[in-house]
């Protein structure tokens, strides 16, 4: 690591859940250098939940889970030190459930990173439980790490835009790919399907639509250039019929694929996209999704 790495703005600490399952140990080790790339902290967080379980479980239970935490906590501090040894890491038992502990732990600017599996014998449907919590109620960055430490890097960083007003986000993107020295590559999908029954139904009226996307992205790219010149960056207008095949497949193509979270609400509570949901689900790459407004937070002195 260098001796000194300047602190990039927007990116926080990094706050990683452990559970003792295969996919938190990657995504910890995943997430201590992400934590060295930004020069930052890294928090380690169990989330116990005996804040609830302390209504039906008796107190030497209690005590075996916390010690079954604390133990589990110092392994993977230990694993990450071998990879990083000059990284600060925190550890965390947390009394809360997971997705409330990993929010906790990450205060207003820090970015959580979850494993895309958890423990039990349904761990295909963990992610559900708490991935896609995190992910669609947490209001600071989520990273769902996918893929194998084998992965080979691939020196590219994409954000998955819509339109102008993610260029907010963009921003984050921006930093990512600059803590990587990685180039960043933006990347829209113009699905034609979506415009099918509207008030845009000639070919000509899609045309034009077609254009004024690959000028919106085109602008989106200038206004990154002008703010990172020291970053290489790319832009792509792809058109398909599936926003969330063409996604997947850029995925094997990049280190970290990016997009923005607009504030929606489903049932009794904020929920994902289709697209960001099927991404975390199925990505080749570590997925960031970053919620509207993050960006231009005050960060405070």
């Amino acid at each position: 690591m260098d001796s000194e790495i300047p602190v990039r703005p927007g990116l926080g600490d990094v706050v990683v859940g452990v559970d003792g399952s295969p996919s938190a140990h990657t995504a910890a080790l995943w997430a201590a250098i992400e934590a060295d790339r930004r020069g930052r902290t890294l928090r380690l967080v169990h989330a116990a939940d005996t804040d609830r379980r302390a209504y039906w479980t008796d107190a030497e239970t209690m005590q075996a889970v916390r010690e079954a935490g604390r133990d589990l906590l110092s392994g993977t501090a230990r694993a990450v030190h071998e990879r990083c040894p000059d990284l600060p890491v925190t550890k965390e038992l947390s009394r809360r459930e997971a997705v409330s502990g990993l929010r906790e732990a990450a205060g207003d600017r820090g970015t959580i990173v979850v494993g895309s599996r958890g423990l039990g014998g349904f761990s295909a449907l963990m992610l559900g439980s708490v991935g896609l919590g995190v992910a669609a109620r947490a209001e600071v960055p989520v990273i769902v790490v996918r893929g194998g430490d084998e992965r080979p890097e691939t020196g590219s960083v994409t954000a998955a835009v819509h339109d102008a007003t993610d260029l907010d986000w963009l921003q984050l993107a921006a930093a990512e790919a600059d803590a990587r020295k990685a180039a960043l590559r933006i990347v829209s999908v113009w699905n034609v399907l979506t415009h099918v029954g509207s008030v845009a139904t000639m070919l000509d009226d899609l045309d034009g639509i077609a254009r004024r996307r690959v000028r919106e992205v085109k602008t989106l790219a200038d206004r990154v250039r002008a703010l990172h010149p020291q970053l290489i960056v790319g832009q792509h207008v792809e058109t398909g019929t599936s926003t969330p095949g063409i996604l997947i497949e850029a995925s094997r193509r990049t280190d970290l694929l990016v997009m923005g979270r607009s504030r929606r609400q489903l049932g009794t509570g904020p929920s994902l996209g289709r697209v960001a949901h099927t991404l975390i689900h199925h990505a080749h790459c570590p997925v960031e999704i970053i919620p509207s407004g993050f960006a231009t937070r005050d960060e405070g002195p």
